[in-house]
């Protein structure tokens, strides 16, 4: 029997397992879900992050986690926390598959796992985010659970200016 990390209303959220590959494929391997965050995945990649989401569970208490709608147990998307520079800082992100966009399921997710990292105690801070400028439906989100805008920031990996968040735990 499957365990979930932790459940929402409408969602089950739980650690990124092997067998989500063609699943989370279907999310990080679309040109259209990852437009704004560097563009489509191969599997091989998603299968590494797989593999390092797995750890960084088990070694840090949070992660990305595998996003499954309760009613139905299949995979609608991934949201979680990527470890920063900053040991006491998380990133948070979330990528949906497009036919759940614009449902608030993104909002349910990101909170749940902000509320689990606040639970858990797992040493972190503060969670930061970047969003696209490009992509106002996302920075919409980070509002709706509480982040707050703090300018405009350049992000080597994506080579652009990007609107970054901050939630402070203390």
């Amino acid at each position: 029997m499957m365990t979930y990390h932790f459940k929402t209303e409408r969602l089950l959220l739980r650690t990124m397992q092997t067998d989500d590959l063609d699943a989370v494929f279907q999310i990080w391997g679309s040109a259209d879900v990852m437009k704004y965050c560097g563009g489509a995945s191969t599997k091989d990649r998603i299968q590494r992050s797989i593999e390092f989401y797995k750890k960084l569970q088990d070694e840090k208490g949070y992660s990305v986690y595998t996003v499954l709608l309760k009613e139905s147990t299949s995979v609608i998307g991934v949201c979680g926390f990527n470890p920063s520079e900053n040991e006491e800082e998380a990133e948070l992100l979330y990528h949906l598959d497009q036919r759940y966009w614009g449902k608030g399921f993104a909002a349910e997710a990101a909170a749940a796992c902000v509320t689990d990292i606040r639970k858990n105690n797992t040493g972190i801070k503060k969670i930061i985010a970047a969003v696209d400028p490009a992509n106002p439906a996302s920075g919409k989100v980070l509002t709706k659970i509480g982040m707050t805008a703090k300018g405009m920031k350049w992000f080597e990996d994506t080579q652009q200016e990007e609107l970054y968040f901050e939630l402070d735990l203390t």
